[in-house]
């Protein structure tokens, strides 16, 4: 075996194999969300290149740092899937397709929304932590972003590479997609960039958080293996002196 062959396997084996199996049984029936998600994201693009619709996708997916918080979070869970006006819509749709579905089939349809909107969430409330800063600041942003719409998946999707590379241990891809939201703040120092990097802090929490879960809940499972109270379990394993001695 190659090394290219043995250090993809051990890289990508583990999510391979979460994936192969749903893919080929049920095909397109395992990705109903990301389908769903996809024709919704489709149908936002046609109706605000429309000159009828135009005004009604703003009302409800536009988010403004120079918005209402209470606005803007209103709007934020359907802005994920607001294309950039500016960028070309099929990357948007590929992106949602590959990497949601990914997401989709590994995680289920609502933890992958979750995280989605977790990092959305937080390149949304950077915003106004950035402006506020000021450019000047670390991570700040002029003023003038304020009044850039701020829509799209790019963040969700983002955020949902990290997690599943942490969750499948795929770490050099989730370190590639990091040190690449870097890169692209450093050379192209704008507001998409540096609400990757937010949605990145954002997911990165979750993963710990998650880990802690597991953790206790795996710390739970073996101090109850035995079937015993856990101080019983543990005065099973003390000699006749030191139980008398304990008592």
């Amino acid at each position: 075996m190659s090394t290219v062959v043995r250090r993809s396997r051990a890289e990508w084996g583990r999510l391979y194999v979460a994936v192969r199996g749903p893919l080929f049984r049920r095909r397109w029936r395992a990705l109903p969300m990301t389908l769903g998600v996809v024709c919704l994201t489709a149908l936002i693009q046609f109706t605000q290149n429309r000159s009828w619709g135009y005004g009604f996708v703003q009302d409800v997916g536009a988010v403004r740092a120079e918005d209402p918080l209470w606005l803007a979070l209103l709007r934020t869970p359907l802005s994920l899937f607001v294309p950039a006006p500016d960028l070309p819509v099929w990357g948007a749709l590929a992106q949602i397709l590959i990497v949601f579905g990914l997401a989709e089939i590994c995680l289920g349809w609502w933890r992958t929304l979750t995280v989605a909107y977790v990092a959305t969430l937080a390149g949304t409330l950077y915003a106004r932590v950035g402006i506020a800063v000021g450019p000047a600041g670390f991570l700040g942003l002029p003023g003038t972003d304020a009044h850039i719409v701020d829509t799209g998946p790019s963040a969700a999707v983002v955020g949902l590479a990290v997690f599943l590379g942490w969750r499948y241990r795929a770490y050099v891809t989730a370190g590639a997609v990091i040190v690449a939201m870097v890169v692209e703040v450093v050379l192209k120092d704008n507001l998409a960039g540096k609400e990757h990097l937010a949605a990145i802090v954002a997911v990165v929490v979750l993963c710990g958080v998650s880990a802690l879960r597991h953790r206790r809940t795996a710390g739970a499972r073996a101090g109850s293996g035995s079937g015993l109270p856990p101080i019983r379990s543990w005065m099973r394993r003390l000699g006749p002196d030191q139980r008398r001695s304990w008592r």
